[in-house]
């Protein structure tokens, strides 16, 4: 079963993903949405079991108070499996207590699971010869704009890692993937 998600909500679960609670909240700030469009986007992914609602902790950020309980809002299993990544095994989770991991380098990113949409768009990316957003879209059924948002938003800014992007004759725009300065060697 595909599953179509909105640039929003692609970057929203990418960066819950790459949090080691795997917390939704505070939003990236590159999504610049108000407080309405923001609550619509979390319903829908709450609607779909893509994010769900859970008790916050002391410093987490609230998503709504009801019955005096506090809550805010962590990415699901379906959700780490709709955008591609692999769920933490149960002794990976960082306790609630445990430093904000914001603070210093950002966490490595769950394992990626063989199969899926971002393990394909990776493996293309990887290719010495690269792929262009056409390439892209037909190996993933997703329109170029979720192409091109997955690319900065998801790869570039949440998985930390640098994609390429330079004009080759007939193939128009080829993405890439650089390796990092230590994996040259």
């Amino acid at each position: 079963m595909t599953t179509n998600l909105t640039d929003r909500q692609l970057v929203i679960l990418g960066a819950a993903a790459a949090r080691s609670d795997l917390m939704v909240l505070p939003l990236p700030d590159t999504l610049k949405l108000n407080a309405g469009a923001a609550a619509l986007v979390l319903k829908s992914l709450i609607a779909r079991n893509l994010i769900e609602e859970c008790p916050a902790e002391r410093g987490q950020a609230i998503w709504q108070e009801r019955d005096s309980q506090r809550l805010t809002l962590k990415i699901t299993e379906a959700g780490l499996h709709a955008i591609g990544v692999e769920p933490p095994a149960p002794d990976d989770t960082v306790p609630a207590e445990a430093p904000s991991a914001d603070v210093a380098a950002p966490p490595a990113p769950a394992a990626i699971r063989p199969g899926t949409k971002l393990a394909l768009v990776l493996d293309l990316l990887h290719r010495p010869e690269g792929a262009n957003i056409a390439e892209i879209t037909a190996a993933t059924d997703w329109q170029a704009h979720s192409v091109r948002g997955f690319i900065s938003g998801t790869l570039k800014k949440k998985l930390s890692l640098v994609v390429s992007s330079e004009a080759e004759g007939d193939r128009g725009r080829i993405y890439r993937i650089v390796p990092a300065v230590g994996d040259a060697a």
